[in-house]
């Protein structure tokens, strides 16, 4: 319970993190979750105490069983919703994953069924739409070297007063 009226209106959200990884063909590899109907992106939910950084570390080291640098974040996302509340999704760089971190990928076998590289145009096929604005916006980031701020998966159509 808040402990004022203040910190009442103060806004509480999740947090949750994760990883855009390419191959040389510039497609985003993509996991089969065992626990939903559609695909998602390595990533999870920030701990009490994590850094969002740290939670994608973590996370991909506990679905891949590999610990790739990750680097910039590309993506900042609002996207609250109504069974889970006001909630703030990141998303960073990943890079190219080699040959060797491929051959040690490892699925956390609980919770992911597959893994696959997935182009531009085939992600809006396989995972809901928010995530697949995510997705698309924050690629298109990385190729401009720039931070994307979003709500829902899309650019906010005006600028704040």
């Amino acid at each position: 319970m808040a402990a004022n009226a203040h910190e009442a209106k103060m806004a509480h959200p999740r947090m949750a993190a994760g990883a855009l990884f390419f191959d040389d063909a510039d497609r985003v590899l993509m996991v089969e979750p065992t626990y939903k109907d559609c695909w998602d992106i390595p990533g999870g939910y920030v701990e009490a105490g994590e850094s969002p950084l740290h939670a994608a570390v973590r996370e991909v080291r506990e679905e891949l069983g590999i610990t790739p640098p990750i680097g910039r974040l590309l993506a900042v996302d609002w996207a609250p919703n109504e069974a889970e509340g006001d909630k703030v999704l990141y998303l960073f760089d990943g890079g190219r994953l080699s040959r060797e971190q491929l051959a040690g990928i490892e699925l956390q076998a609980d919770e992911l069924r597959s893994f696959e590289f997935l182009t531009l145009e085939q992600i809006a096929e396989r995972t809901i739409p928010r995530l697949a604005r995510r997705i698309l916006a924050a690629a298109e980031a990385r190729e401009n070297a720039v931070l994307v701020y979003l709500e829902h998966g899309q650019k906010p159509d005006s600028q704040a007063a």
